[in-house]
């Protein structure tokens, strides 16, 4: 029942996507809820930054959390392509593992609103909320799974490697990485920590270093 609804829901999500005030909504409602944060971000705040009546909210979403979720899903299904576009021409897993690294710093570098809403706002969130977000997240962790995998494959990284706990310590890494860059303020350059994180990932999954 509840995979049912999951596969009805993201079908009803291709078909509002498709209409522009949907991704205007979503839009207004990043620069509102990194602004005010997310419990005090009313949906009448999201609504007078889009442009749009009160009402026609409530034509794309059911109340704020899925407005939340929705935004987190249509940002996180663009960043997946992106990444995918961006490491489809590499042939060796540590180069799409930098660009990886790299399209995630700079994608959120180029969105502050978007960052403090990823780092900060969708942590506030309550379990079951969290819940939803997770599987979201899931598009974005199988293509690290991937990259790991053919890693091992092509004898880059080591056989023994557990995909899973290093794609934990990978996604943790960029995670805790652009969480401490919002937090200082983005007083630094984001992308300038794209090698040094790569190098630290490369040196301890390499096979050079048994």
């Amino acid at each position: 029942m509840m995979i049912h609804s999951l596969t009805e829901r993201e079908s009803n999500i291709t078909l509002r996507q498709k209409k522009p005030k949907y991704i205007q909504i979503i839009d207004a409602a990043v620069i509102v809820i990194a602004e005010n944060g997310y419990h005090q971000a009313q949906v009448s705040k999201i609504a007078k930054q889009a442009g749009v009546a009160d009402g026609t909210i409530y034509l794309y979403f059911k109340n704020k959390e899925d407005i939340l979720v929705s935004l987190f899903q249509e940002k996180m299904g663009v960043f997946i392509e992106k990444i995918e576009e961006e490491i489809k021409s590499k042939k060796k897993a540590a180069d799409k593992l930098y660009s990886l690294i790299d399209k995630h710093f700079t994608l959120l570098s180029e969105d502050h609103h978007l960052a403090i809403v990823t780092q900060l706002e969708l942590r506030q969130s309550n379990k079951d909320l969290r819940l939803r977000i997770n599987e979201v997240l899931k598009g974005y962790l199988n293509v690290v799974d991937k990259i790991i995998s053919d890693g091992k494959e092509n004898g880059e990284f080591r056989e023994e490697l557990d995909v899973r706990l290093a794609r934990q310590m990978i996604f943790g890494t960029i995670d805790e990485t652009v969480t401490t860059w919002v937090m200082n303020d983005q007083k630094y350059r984001l992308t300038d920590q794209t090698k040094k994180v790569h190098d630290l990932f490369v040196n301890g999954l390499s096979t050079k270093n048994l």
